[in-house]
């Protein structure tokens, strides 16, 4: 099929030789029964089932000119949504807006959450959403959009040649006992981070011999095994996250235990550094730091 192509300014816009239309069951049902109406008024020579035949044939028709016309010079653009995590649904903004001075009513996008309509000269948004099953940048290359506008006979429909992407962090995975969570655990200038019972300073895996009443519980319901929680003094912790300290295990579950790695530290409120093959991310914090972390993992490694 034939797809409108990406113009200049970032939007498609869908053309007469770009929709495709066909009857829909219902219009296949009209027009069998118009058929038979045509025979049986020329067979008992009924002049007014004649005409009520043509009248509805001629409705037919018009509702098939609105149709065709319900997505011509339709102009469409999408973005991206905000990161998420392998395994996710991406989310996606669709904007459709109106080039011809046409109202547009009952359009449909594959993957949407509901209809759109708007005013002629106006424009309205339609929010996608599609599965992710790995890691990177998750592409939207082109939308189909659809329409049954007014009666329900006939469905037209095109597809449009988009540009969005979405980040897909790597699914994050939990740590059994060994390796410790958050590794090469290091002091700050000032202060004092010795082992006490003030502050949170972050978790780590268990030993034997460790109080239960410093455990994880938390972590151990979502089968993360057993994790003991740190407290310490009035410093804030620096933790380096580094690949080549992971199990020797396959890429994709190294880059989930880092993730899972990076997380933890985040939500900890420790300031902490990520360390990859050709690549180092130095010690920080903060929802900015976080997103750099997760997206060179999500992105390491790929051509």
């Amino acid at each position: 099929m034939r797809t409108a192509p990406l113009g200049a300014d970032g939007a498609a816009v869908i053309l007469g030789r770009y929709i495709y239309i066909l009857p829909t069951g219902m219009g296949a049902l009209l027009a069998a029964v118009l058929l038979l109406m045509l025979l049986g008024s020329l067979n008992y020579q009924n002049n007014l089932g004649l005409f009520l035949t043509f009248l509805m044939g001629a409705v037919a028709l018009v509702a098939m000119h609105h149709t065709w016309f319900n997505l011509l010079r339709l102009q469409v653009e999408a973005r991206g949504g905000p990161p998420v995590f392998a395994g996710e649904e991406a989310s996606f903004t669709l904007t459709l807006a109106d080039s011809g001075m046409r109202g547009r009513f009952d359009l449909h996008a594959e993957g949407g959450d509901g209809q759109a309509a708007f005013p002629r000269g106006g424009s309205t948004q339609l929010s996608l959403r599609f599965g992710t099953g790995r890691r990177g940048w998750c592409h939207l290359k082109r939308v189909r959009l659809e329409t049954r506008y007014p009666l329900g006979l006939f469905r037209a429909w095109a597809l449009a040649q988009v540009r969005a992407q979405v980040l897909v962090y790597p699914c994050p995975t939990a740590l059994g006992p060994e390796p410790a969570l958050l590794p090469a655990l290091g002091d700050s200038n000032v202060g004092d981070l010795g082992v006490g019972a003030d502050d949170f300073v972050g978790p780590r895996a268990y030993r034997p011999g460790d109080s239960p009443r410093h455990l994880d519980w938390k972590a151990l319901a979502r089968e993360r095994g057993l994790i003991v929680k740190q407290f310490g003094g009035d410093q804030s912790a620096q933790v380096w996250l580094d690949m080549a300290a992971l199990p020797a295990v396959e890429l994709e579950m190294r880059l989930a235990l880092l993730c899972r790695q990076v997380l933890d530290a985040a939500e900890a409120g420790l300031s902490y550094g990520l360390r990859l093959p050709g690549q180092s991310i130095p010690l920080g914090r903060g929802d900015a730091h976080r997103h750099r972390c997760l997206e060179a993992l999500a992105l390491f490694d790929h051509g």
